[in-house]
């Protein structure tokens, strides 16, 4: 299957690493790239077609992943333009709504949207997916192809929850940073070196997550399996209740939810357009 790539960053680079893995072959990849540097560096370490513009061969193409950032998508998809009727387009840009992309593409239907997470970059991510009803499952089962060589795939009934998913899992990963150079700090605070410090917050994140992965029981039993009356764990515990943590987190994911279905709204907004088919922006 050929396979085209609008954009040759980082996430482009990690699936197209990701399936060369599992064997595909380079020649099935092409990458629209306009930086020259990025470009060579496409083509040393994987040997892939790398263009400056977009091409026929491009829009040939089988499925295309216009990978560009949210402000760049509306020009990315212009230069496309004429498209295949059956050609399939997936974006991996929060916030993006498929009906603006739609008009950016001149009407083109055959679009999946799409929202992974760095973790991807070591095949560890997760991708949330959602494609109109009118979409074909060879298409659908292309684009599951394309984001499980670089994670887990979560399909979606409702694009609407695309935003929800940018908050949890697309930003999720910097809550997780955050809290581990918080607790880095606290390890340094108390005599540790940094090097120690880190070895043991990371080791401690990487074990609680691969434990809460592998178990059937939620996160509240095991953190309860942890935590002895009187002990050293509820006292730690017992400050982040009285601080509201959880709850401040809770909020920032919606705050992030909010801002992704904002972004959708700006960005979605064309000088000209009628305002009453402006993408909504309602809370999350």
């Amino acid at each position: 299957m050929k396979v085209a790539f609008v954009g040759g960053g980082n996430m482009a680079s990690a699936i197209i690493g990701g399936l060369i893995a599992t064997g595909r072959s380079a020649r099935e990849f092409i990458v629209v790239e306009p930086n020259e540097a990025q470009r060579a560096a496409l083509r040393d370490r994987f040997g892939v077609v790398t263009l400056p513009v977009a091409d026929d061969s491009i829009r040939l193409a089988e499925l295309i992943v216009i990978a560009v950032k949210p402000q760049q998508m509306r020009e990315a998809a212009k230069a496309l333009k004429p498209l295949p009727a059956d050609a399939t387009v997936m974006t991996i840009a929060a916030g993006i709504r498929l009906a603006d992309l739609s008009r950016w593409l001149g009407g083109h239907t055959g679009l999946i949207r799409a929202m992974p997470n760095t973790p991807a970059l070591i095949h560890q991510g997760i991708t949330g997916l959602y494609a109109p009803p009118g979409v074909p499952d060879a298409a659908r089962q292309a684009a599951n192809s394309l984001m499980t060589a670089v994670g887990q795939t979560l399909w979606l009934a409702d694009e609407a929850l695309l935003d929800a998913v940018t908050a949890v899992s697309g930003s999720g990963p910097a809550y997780v940073f955050y809290a581990i150079e918080a607790v880095q700090a606290a390890g340094e605070k108390l005599g540790f070196s940094a090097q120690e410090a880190r070895a043991l917050t990371l080791q401690t994140f990487v074990g609680a997550a691969a434990l809460a992965a592998q178990s059937a029981d939620p996160p509240s039993v095991l953190r309860d399996r942890v935590t002895s009356k009187g002990g050293t764990t509820e006292r730690a515990l017992n400050t982040l209740e009285a601080a509201d943590v959880k709850a401040r987190i809770i909020d920032a994911v919606s705050a992030a939810c909010d801002r992704s279905r904002e972004l959708g709204a700006e960005l979605g907004n064309e000088p000209g357009r009628d305002p009453a088919v402006k993408s909504e922006s309602a809370s999350c």
